[in-house]
């Protein structure tokens, strides 16, 4: 299974800095996703409107098909780039993410459902999902009709779900889906990362 990084938004909070080059304690975020996902997925690649400061580590950057599309049209990018029948999605504002829970979401796919997506008490997480590629055309049709909103499409497809007790054995300390969408957030996972147990050198 392919995973696709989604660094397409706009970061105004950010004055348009790519949110997956912030640096979080040692690494940055897309270091630490980059860790998580080794061994997991058979390729992994970044959907941006444009360069994106991957910080030559690694990932190829793929361009957004159906630019100004928000998130889903990053999905649709990724379902159309994926070389398997399925693509693990992930934002790329989110330092907290495990190798654990990521490969709990794939096993959990198969053709019976055409989304794997956890949901915390917050609600669903469909920026960390996976999803079939089959749904491509249907994603396309919401997109050309001006339905940018993600939980619109996964009210009409079939879901499974993680729960939040499932959830809750992979993030004790509820940080999986902590996302750093200002600076504010920013200064936040860094106090908790300085505070959590994390691999070695990140």
């Amino acid at each position: 299974m392919d995973a696709a990084i989604l660094a397409g938004g706009r970061a105004r909070r950010f004055g348009g800095a790519d949110k997956s080059a912030l640096r979080v304690g040692r690494a940055t975020i897309l270091e630490r996703q980059l860790a998580a996902l080794e061994g997991l997925a058979d390729r992994v690649f970044l959907v941006a409107d444009g360069p994106a400061a991957a910080g030559g580590v690694g990932p190829t950057v793929v361009p957004d098909r159906l630019p100004d599309a928000g998130a889903l049209g990053g999905l649709y990018t990724a379902l159309c780039e994926a070389a398997g029948s399925h693509v693990l999605i992930v934002a790329c504002d989110l330092p907290f993410l495990t190798a654990p829970l990521l490969a709990r979401l794939i096993a959990l796919a198969d053709d019976e459902c055409d989304a794997v997506v956890p949901r915390t008490i917050d609600g669903l997480q469909p920026l960390c999902a996976v999803y079939a590629r089959r749904l491509a055309e249907q994603v396309r049709r919401h997109i050309e009709a001006g339905r940018l909103k993600i939980q619109d499409l996964l009210a009409a497809v079939r879901v499974r779900e993680l729960g939040p007790g499932d959830i809750a054995t992979f993030d004790p300390r509820g940080l999986l889906f902590l996302n750093v969408n200002t600076p504010d957030d920013l200064e936040r996972a860094v106090r908790l990362w300085a505070r959590a147990d994390r691999p070695a050198g990140l």
